[in-house]
């Protein structure tokens, strides 16, 4: 049996905790290596850096940020 299933759920919920993070940290790695920046982080400099600005839905973002990689047009704002 698996000492994870059978520890304490004091012990089972840090590292579920832990391991939530790291797939996170993992799917933003991956999506930076294609060239597609992190939504939420987008938003939140958006908010921060330009608040007078429309967000995007993901569907405009993710369009926007390919065309910026394939087309050459750069895309940075700051």
């Amino acid at each position: 049996m698996s000492t994870l299933i059978s520890a304490p759920r004091q012990v089972r919920a840090p590292l579920q905790t832990a391991a939530r993070a790291l797939w996170k940290w993992a799917v933003q790695t991956a999506r930076l290596c294609c060239g597609v920046p992190d939504y939420d982080v987008y938003v939140a400099h958006l908010k921060r850096a330009h608040p007078d600005r429309r967000i995007p839905s993901y569907e405009e973002f993710f369009r926007e940020r390919q065309e910026a990689r394939y087309k050459g047009t750069g895309g940075r704002c700051c």
